[in-house]
This record gives structure tokens, sequence and C-alpha cells, in this order.
């Protein structure tokens, strides 16, 4: 008799725990491109405007490696050519060595070539004025770079805020009805946004710092081969001094200015 009832029990607890029975699949996850088009027209919008950023700052990083070369900043020989030149009293020369191979030192040297007559202080102060000048006339497209790095969050922030939007005006309509799941969907596709911003943003400013010091290296030492290349004008003496512009008379009391002498013929 207990046999009998133990046998019962057996085959009502196989009957429960039925293999063939069919268990709950996890859920599956989403690709890229699920992931991509998640958010909706907006949502797609806002990422087309940072593929194009992200276009522009790798366009800006390669004119910045094709750029900011030494051969193109600094080329070899030039700064020697220009001080041997000078050397041997043969300006013409110094000018031509620059002008054969053109560069941001030879821009600085021939600045500093053509005050040679006005003696070294005219010509140090045209160096650093010719400095100031190529230095900004390389950062400026290195600071759009950092445009790049600042707008693409901004971008990407707009796009979740927009996205959280929908998700709560989603809730409103439904007047509460829509669960807490649909609200964290909405939310994770309103990130999407977010996340491309901060992969655009990142390598745009990292690359922005890179250039930036870059820049400021190379000027530094455009700077102290333009000072050792025309450190012979130091010794030379001054040929000429500029004069300041004549400043005008005082006019008569009627208004007109003086009339010229008249010469006799």
């Amino acid at each position: 008799m207990d046999v009998t009832l133990h046998s019962i029990r057996m085959v009502a607890v196989l009957a429960q725990t039925n293999p063939n029975e069919s268990q709950p699949s996890p859920p599956e996850q989403a690709g890229l491109f699920e992931i991509v088009f998640s958010g909706g027209v907006v949502g797609l919008m806002i990422l087309l405007v940072l593929v194009a950023l992200s276009v522009a700052a790798a366009y800006l990083v390669f004119d910045q490696l094709m750029t900011l070369r030494r051969t193109e900043i600094l080329p070899e020989g030039v700064s020697d050519a220009v001080r041997q030149s000078l050397l041997n009293g043969r300006p013409a020369e110094a000018d031509a060595a620059c002008r054969r191979q053109p560069s941001v030192l030879s821009v600085v040297l021939l600045s500093g070539l053509t005050e040679l007559e006005f003696g070294w202080r005219e010509v140090e102060k045209a160096v650093e004025d010719s400095l100031a000048e190529q230095a900004a006339r390389l950062m400026r497209r290195i600071e759009y770079l950092s445009v790049i790095g600042n707008i693409a969050p901004m971008v990407g922030l707009l796009g979740t805020v927009t996205g959280m939007i929908f998700a709560f005006q989603q809730v409103a309509t439904t007047r509460g009805a829509a669960g807490a799941g649909d609200l964290a969907e909405g939310i994770y596709q309103a990130l999407v946004t977010t996340v491309g911003g901060l992969v655009v943003a990142i390598p745009a400013l990292a690359a922005y710092a890179i250039c930036r010091n870059r820049v400021d290296s190379l000027i530094a030492q455009v700077a102290y081969q333009a000072q050792h290349a025309l450190a012979p004008i130091k010794r030379r003496p001054t040929a000429r001094t500029r004069q300041p512009a004549p400043k005008p008379g005082p006019r008569p009391p009627g208004g007109k200015p003086p009339a010229p002498p008249e010469t006799g013929r």
C-alpha cells in the first residue's frame, strides 16, 4: 500500500516537471543598427549631424598631420644658409635661400631681412610680428577641433532631452498606463545620441590638445633658428634710421592749409 502511494506521488511530480514544457527565453540583445535607429526620426537626424561633425574632425586631423610636419615648418639648411650669407655680407643670397624653400621659417626670415637696412631693433620687431602672425595662422584651423569637441556633446544632449520628452509624453498620454519598462525603453533610446556625441568629442579634444602642443613646440624652434640665423645683423652698423611720419603744421585762421611757396622759373 505504501509502495503504491509512493509511486503515485512520483508520477505526479514528473507530470508537473515535464521536460518538454517550454521555458521563457531571455530577451534578445539589440544590434548596432537597431540601436542607431531606435531614436526615431529626431534621433536619426541628430546622429547624422554627429556623423558630419566626425567627418569634419577626421579631415582636420588629417590636414594637421600634413601641415605640422617638420619639413613644412623648419626645412633643413635654410637657417644655416641665411646665417652664412649674412656673415659674408651677401643679403641677396640670404633672401634667395629663403625663397627657394617656402616655409614658416622662410617667411619669418624674409620679414627680418626686409628691415635689414634699419638695424637690429627693427629686424627683431619684424621677426616677432611675423612669428605671432604665423602662430595664429597655424592655430586658426586647429581651433575648429576644439569647436567640434565642445559642440558634439551638446548635440548629443539635445537628442537625449528630446527623447526623454517623448518618453514622458507617452506616459502622460496613456495616463500612467505605460509601465516602467516602456519608460526605460524610451530613456535608453534617448541616451544613444549622448553616446554618439561623446564618441565624437573625446577624440576631437584629444587631437586638439596634441596639435596645439605641436604648434607651440614648432613655433619655439622657429624663433630660435630665426634668432640664430639673423644674429650677424647685430654686429652691422645701422645704415639708416626709420624717420617718423611728419606731423601736419597748424592751419591759418581762415581754415585753409597754407599754400606752397612759389618757385621762380
